[in-house]
């Protein structure tokens, strides 16, 4: 399996490099309202456009599962509650003189 891995990361980092080598020409960024322009390789500004997505993606899926979190964190807090109540009833239990079960008649 590790194998399998290492052999993906190398054919996306030659994928990625083969496409920094064929890009590398300049391109103009312009924001519409501001008169800036900036000059960049498109290859630069391929990964940078990447990067971003991946971030903001994380970014959405790290917001969207903050309910499961708070969730999960109920979930334990009751959980040691319920252990601490058993233990309790049963360290009760324990001292209590055992009368035996009950007999039916």
């Amino acid at each position: 399996m590790r194998n399998l891995y290492w052999t993906g990361v190398i054919i996306a980092a030659a994928i990625v490099g083969l496409f920094a080598a064929s890009n590398r020409q300049i391109v103009v960024l312009g924001l519409w309202p501001r008169p800036y322009q900036a000059q960049a390789p498109l290859y630069l500004v391929v990964a940078a456009a990447l990067l971003l997505g991946v971030a903001i993606g994380a970014l959405t899926a790290w917001l969207k599962g903050g309910w499961r979190r708070r969730e999960l964190r109920d979930c334990q807090r009751r959980n040691a509650a319920l252990a601490r109540e058993l233990a309790a009833t049963q360290a009760q239990l324990a001292r209590e003189p055992s009368s035996g079960p009950p007999s039916r008649r």
